[in-house]
């Protein structure tokens, strides 16, 4: 798998000065962490499921989560278990028959004996799933979810992850706030190897309120969200070791509906790229305020981003590749005779780089360069996000 591997070799050339590396399942977690961009959710339920994974594959999509929870009723949970199960033989043949590879693929469970058993009856065909979403995580509930990935990795003889989702109403009162996020602390940091990332429930905070955003609106314009999600970054999103990978919450909206206020989305960058069309749009179906969002994701600390309908994949992963000017920023930081710290003077003569304050930044920016790309210098967003949608 690489990100933009859907689009031809020569366009991809021309767009990086650096290209996406290639990953398997098999690379190491922080590089995965990183890798996963925009995580498609599905139901379990799609009588097509194979098919329609190997089509998203195919458009760039190199994470999905296959969902046995809320996108489902309860009365097809047990449909949807049977049907996981037809659709990964399905892509076992496809793949032993020499088709494409697929995603990463994860199953969002219920409870923690979905996870032992549905491992036991996908038999050889595990080796095709990278692991579980586990809902409305808690420490009490947590630590029943990781045990159970314990015993299913004992069954399928490899390295099962979890991401745990952070949506339960003790996280988002005020009151029980802190001992909660001490807790997720405490057990995930039990089971760190198998954590890839963590996962924002939004839409549960919100209903606890009564709350929906507008497509006007990004996340962070909610402010009970807002600090709901500051704070499960100053406790779960350090860079001092300490920490996880956080990605951002979901975006609702794919229908155009009427708008209220004016778009977000300067004129001048796409008029540069000759895309006003992709623009308007982009405007018409709502998408600015997502791109807004994705930007305030990268700027409060999260990477990547739960997505539920595939016309939000292309922007998501065109605004995770690495500029050259933050490259460059990275890169002279990071040069080992700069150990000592000291403050240099970007490369690009507008800003100041200060090596120890900004080394963390620099570490988590060449990480996200491997799996995304570096962008040529005179190659920005527009660009990648038309050939991503054309690819």
């Amino acid at each position: 798998m690489r990100h933009f591997g859907h689009i031809p070799s020569a366009v991809r050339r021309g767009l990086f000065h650096r290209e996406p590396a290639e990953f398997t399942a098999d690379s190491p977690a922080h590089v995965l962490a990183a890798a996963l961009g925009a995580t498609l959710y599905s139901p379990a339920t799609r009588p097509r499921l194979a098919a329609d994974i190997r089509k998203q594959a195919a458009r760039g999509v190199v994470s999905m989560v296959l969902c046995l929870e809320d996108s489902i009723s309860d009365a097809d949970v047990e449909a949807g278990e049977a049907n996981l199960v037809r659709q990964f033989r399905d892509l076992a043949e496809g793949r032993a028959a020499g088709g494409p590879d697929v995603p990463l693929l994860f199953v969002r469970v219920r409870e923690p004996d979905q996870i032992t058993d549905l491992t036991a009856r996908l038999g050889d065909t595990v080796d095709l799933l990278s692991g579980f979403v586990l809902p409305k995580f808690t420490e009490d509930r947590g630590g029943a979810f990781l045990e159970a990935l314990v015993q299913a990795e004992d069954t399928a003889g490899r390295r099962l992850y979890a991401m745990p989702v952070l949506e339960s109403p003790e996280l988002l009162h005020l009151e029980t706030r802190a001992e909660t996020l001490a807790g997720i602390a405490a057990v995930t940091d039990k089971h760190r190897e198998r954590v890839l990332a963590l996962r924002l429930g939004v839409t549960d905070f919100c209903s606890a309120y009564g709350l929906r955003r507008s497509p006007d609106m990004t996340a962070y314009d909610v402010k009970v969200v807002a600090h709901v999600i500051a704070d499960v970054v100053n406790v779960l999103g350090r860079a001092d070791g300490t920490g996880f990978t956080i990605t951002g919450p979901v975006w609702e909206y794919f229908r155009p509906r009427e708008r209220i206020f004016k778009p977000q989305l300067r004129r001048s960058p796409f008029l540069e790229g000759s895309a006003d069309d992709l623009r308007t749009s982009l405007i018409e179906h709502d998408m600015d305020a997502l791109l807004r969002e994705i930007e305030l994701d990268r700027a409060n600390g999260l990477l990547g981003k739960t997505c539920i309908h595939p016309s939000h994949v292309p922007p998501v992963h065109a605004l995770s590749v690495v500029s050259h000017e933050e490259w460059s920023d990275a890169q002279d930081i990071l040069r080992p005779e700069q150990d000592g710290g000291g403050v240099l003077r970007s490369a690009y003569t507008n800003k100041m780089n200060e090596v120890k304050p900004h080394r963390a930044w620099a570490e988590r920016t060449l990480v996200r360069a491997e799996v995304f790309g570096v962008a040529r210098e005179d190659v920005g967003f527009v660009e990648l996000l038309t050939a991503g949608l054309a690819g």
